[in-house]
């Protein structure tokens, strides 16, 4: 039988930790929270609720805390990590969707795309999700609707050995290219559009800046 564990890289998200990881608890084996340099009780908080909980002392990004995770969870022998965002912005009952395509069809990454069904989603978000989803889709081969969803499983014994460069947001869309380029299998499944009183940790500038330098990198360095 697969073990799943639910991977949910934080910042500074007290707030709402504990109803994720209380949300997630029925439909996995183990709770993984990675505290990112958090400077609030985002750690206890989610300790409180059941999460085994990791920590870097200062904040590394969440490429970074997404590489702990994998790791800690393809040591500790599970089949997938599901990842969810701390703000709560995914619905935990919907983790069966992404864990019942990965044992029917046993792809190397199921994606949450949000774009079936986007009613709730505002607008520069869902031009942001077209436009970032076009480039990806164009340099890593395969059509992918939702880039930027962090709602997604990954199969452990493949995600550990992608060697992706990007520490910050920009390594979601990396992992999904290279995966490509490596041949893995990626599947989509429809998750829904939640949005509520969550602040976004993605800096307009920095984080733009920070997607044209991948897509530079990997249409010209490493192709």
């Amino acid at each position: 039988m697969d073990r799943f564990c639910a991977l949910i890289p934080a910042l500074n998200e007290a707030a709402h930790i504990g109803d994720v990881v209380r949300g997630a608890r029925p439909y996995v084996e183990t709770v993984l929270v990675v505290d990112d340099g958090s400077t609030d009780s985002t750690a206890a908080a989610a300790e409180e609720a059941g999460a085994v909980v990791l920590r870097h002392q200062t904040n590394l990004g969440k490429g970074c805390a997404l590489d702990t995770g994998i790791k800690w969870a393809t040591e500790k022998g599970y089949d997938a990590v599901i990842t969810l965002d701390a703000d709560g912005q995914h619905l935990a009952v919907e983790i069966p969707h992404l864990t019942e395509a990965f044992i029917k069809h046993r792809p190397d990454i199921v994606l949450g795309t949000r774009m079936g069904n986007c009613r709730g989603m505002p607008l520069v978000r869902k031009m942001t999700n077209r436009v970032t989803s076009f480039f990806v889709s164009m340099l890593a081969g395969k059509r992918i609707t939702d880039s930027q969803s962090g709602y997604r499983l990954l199969k452990c014994d493949t995600a550990c050995k992608l060697t992706t460069r990007s520490s910050r947001f920009d390594a979601e869309s990396e992992i999904l290219v290279k995966a490509c380029r490596e041949g893995m299998a990626i599947r989509e499944v429809t998750v829904s559009t939640v949005y509520g009183d969550e602040k976004s940790k993605i800096h307009p500038f920095r984080d733009t800046v920070r997607f044209i330098s991948l897509m530079l990198r990997l249409m010209f360095v490493e192709r």
